[in-house]
């Protein structure tokens, strides 16, 4: 059967992690229930791939396979080689959608110095060389990064090709995002765009153009306005409120009003654009497959 075309896709969501152990199949059936149609996983270590895959699986939704930066300081060498072959034994699983979650993070401090910063470039290349090896899309992690993150992606597209993903939690500059959206990329917005003091990225979110945007939660990661709480608050015992895919929604309803368009409009553009952007999504929502391919050798 077809979902529905004004359904959402959350392009970016950890359900492995602790935090929803107590009651992840909930987690899951409270989202499905308000519309997120699609959960995309992405793994961060390699001790994780499986975990991711099995989720994927589980839940009808799909997955990336990654190291992330802020992993690489305890992964291995040789966990490049098992990404590597992980992708190849599940070249043919149709919820295998990407390579990430990858990137460079260069807000945390200690990655922004030696060995760190060198060891992070040299996990993002390589990975970039395993998902143009595999013909996937990459998810990207972009923290104050975008920069060395497009030189990589420049240095390594090859004449004549594109590369195909999202850039994840996108915050840089506008022209930053038009750079990443010329190589081929659509950026994700989130729950950080529900703060009225974030003034630059809802302003970024309003004027970039419509095809450009997907929707994530990052979940548990990055909660929206809704469920944060000031240090001061939690001293006084109140919990700060878990983030989870069901929240996308009533993001994406922040995100429709900035723009000026009905929920149903934004669900229905966003959704287009992660299948543009994740071409295998497409037939697992009952789409036809892209005729984009990923940037190969």
């Amino acid at each position: 059967m077809t979902e529905r075309r004004d359904t959402f896709i959350d392009t970016h969501v950890h359900l492995d992690a602790p935090e929803f152990l107590p009651d992840l199949a909930a987690v899951r059936a409270r989202a499905r229930d308000r519309g997120v149609a699609c959960c995309v996983l992405p793994a961060v270590q390699a001790q994780d791939f499986e975990r991711a895959r099995a989720l994927a699986h589980e839940f009808g939704d799909a997955y990336a396979l990654g190291i992330h930066p802020l992993y690489v300081a305890a992964a291995e060498d040789e966990d490049l080689a098992r990404l590597d072959q992980a992708l190849t034994r599940h070249r043919d699983d149709p919820r295998l959608v990407a390579v990430g979650e990858i990137g460079l993070d260069l807000f945390v401090p200690a990655l922004c110095e030696e060995p760190l910063r060198t060891r992070q470039l040299f996990f993002y290349r390589a990975q970039l060389k395993l998902a143009k090896k595999h013909g996937l899309p990459v998810i990207l992690h972009v923290r104050r990064s975008a920069d060395l993150l497009l030189q990589g992606l420049r240095d390594l597209a090859g004449p004549g090709q594109a590369w195909l993903g999202i850039a994840h939690a996108f915050s840089g500059s506008l022209q930053q995002a038009q750079a990443f959206t010329a190589l081929g990329f659509k950026l994700g917005f989130g729950g950080a765009l529900t703060y009225e003091r974030a003034t630059k990225l809802r302003e970024l979110a309003r004027v970039l153009p419509l095809e450009a945007l997907v929707l994530e939660t990052d979940a548990p990661d990055i909660p929206p306005h809704w469920l944060y709480t000031t240090a001061a608050q939690r001293e006084q015992g109140l919990a700060q409120g878990r983030n989870e895919p069901g929240e996308l929604p009533r993001i994406a309803q922040t995100l429709a009003e900035l723009r000026g368009l009905d929920l149903a409009q934004l669900a229905r553009a966003t959704r287009a654009n992660a299948l543009a952007a994740l071409p295998r999504l497409g037939p697992l929502l009952g789409a036809p497959a892209s005729a984009a391919v990923a940037c190969r050798d």
